[in-house]
């Protein structure tokens, strides 16, 4: 195996998890104190968890489950099955004043006969936690709201949501109904890199429908200094206060997911502690570009006899502010002669990302270019040099 020294990085990240125990970061810093069941702090760019309390405690995700509801709505859009402009009619079964279940939970207010688009029924779903604009929106896509929930665990199976199954559309308690932070953190990523006019919707401050006003009940919209964009609230008597917050500063995003906090403030208070001490303390910088050299090899047998050697995709990764002048990178080939024919794009080796020796990360390291095989006069002069 050949090693190479590549550079000392002054800045970095990539989709990545830390290979040490599980959630515990590789540097000695000491995250806040956290009252709540249990939480998640995530680097949104990297899915990196920089610090987390109980992260796969199974628990009631009340109107967290709204995150689903709405990812599956954006699902069916992106696959033409639905448009934002469809008008929806309004069952019985969505109409609040009906339907039992819904007796003093959070409202859009719909009324059976009312034509409703889907925009409109997703901004009800999101900013004012309407229990009926996500029977709604169920009834409308799938047909009926057992077919959707059958939907939405179909979409946790395909995220990895390994602790989480749905039993309603809307999160109202039931037997069965769980979810975990890191799961909701999961989730939101998903949500987050989805379609920008679609996340948008999480950051409205409210919506007036029917005459009713009603404000969002995420609170740290409104704190200017915190820059948060998304994404819900949830409470029921058995989950306790849930909270999901992302902000970003510059391109820096986080998410923070509390679950099981004490009261309304109480939840946004840990979640803003959540997020000003990862804002403060850490940072996502880009590594790697792809398809950019970040070495040269020797290819023998090969016209021509350099290949170009990077990756293949964009690499990051979220490091604490003070750490970064001490990450270095090296890649390793994996073979003791590169020889040709070499295809563009296969594999010939790892990136190894270390800290004071300690590895924190390796991606792998390609060939950006093909390498065809020489005529025969190049190959046997390269087999005589290699003999030598």
């Amino acid at each position: 195996m050949k090693r190479r020294l590549l550079v000392t990085v002054s800045g970095i990240i990539i989709w990545a998890s830390w290979a040490q125990a599980e959630d515990s970061m590789p540097f000695p810093l000491t995250p806040p104190p956290i009252d709540a069941a249990s939480w998640v702090l995530m680097d949104a760019t990297t899915g990196q968890i920089l610090t987390a309390g109980n992260p796969d405690e199974e628990r009631n995700p009340a109107s967290l489950t709204k995150l689903m509801t709405g990812y599956v709505v954006d699902r069916a859009i992106d696959q033409n099955k639905i448009s934002r402009d469809d008008k929806v009619t309004i069952g019985k079964d969505a109409w609040g004043a009906g339907n039992p279940v819904f007796k003093g939970s959070s409202l859009m207010f719909l009324k059976p006969g009312d034509q409703v688009t889907v925009r409109d029924l997703m901004r009800g779903v999101i900013i004012d936690s309407g229990n009926d604009a996500c029977v709604a929106l169920a009834d409308h896509v799938a047909g009926s709201e057992s077919s959707f929930v059958t939907m939405m665990n179909s979409y946790v199976q395909k995220l990895g949501l390994s602790h989480t199954h749905f039993e309603t559309v809307h999160g109202l308690d039931a037997p069965g109904q769980h979810t975990t932070a890191r799961d909701l953190a999961v989730l939101s990523r998903a949500i987050i890199s989805g379609e920008p006019d679609f996340y948008a919707m999480y950051g409205e401050k409210s919506l007036t429908w029917n005459g009713i006003t009603q404000n969002n009940r995420n609170g740290l919209l409104w704190d200017q200094n915190l820059h948060v964009d998304g994404l819900k609230t949830g409470h029921t008597e058995s989950a306790g206060f849930n909270i999901i917050a992302s902000n970003v500063v510059g391109r820096h995003r986080l998410i923070a997911v509390i679950m099981g906090g004490k009261s309304p403030k109480g939840r946004e208070d840990q979640a803003r502690k959540l997020l000003v001490w990862g804002q403060n303390s850490f940072d996502t910088v880009q590594l790697f570009h792809a398809g950019k050299k970040i070495g040269s090899e020797n290819v023998w047998y090969g016209n021509p006899h350099k290949v170009d050697v990077g990756t293949t995709q964009d690499i990051y990764l979220s490091l604490p502010r003070t750490e970064v002048a001490n990450v270095m990178a090296k890649y390793v080939i994996d073979r003791k002669d590169l020889e040709a024919p070499l295809k563009a794009g296969e594999q010939i080796g790892e990136i190894q990302v270390t800290d004071k020796d300690k590895q924190l990360a390796s991606y792998p390291l390609y060939a950006l270019q093909a390498v065809e095989e020489a005529g025969i006069i190049t190959r046997i002069s390269d087999y005589v040099k290699q003999k030598l």
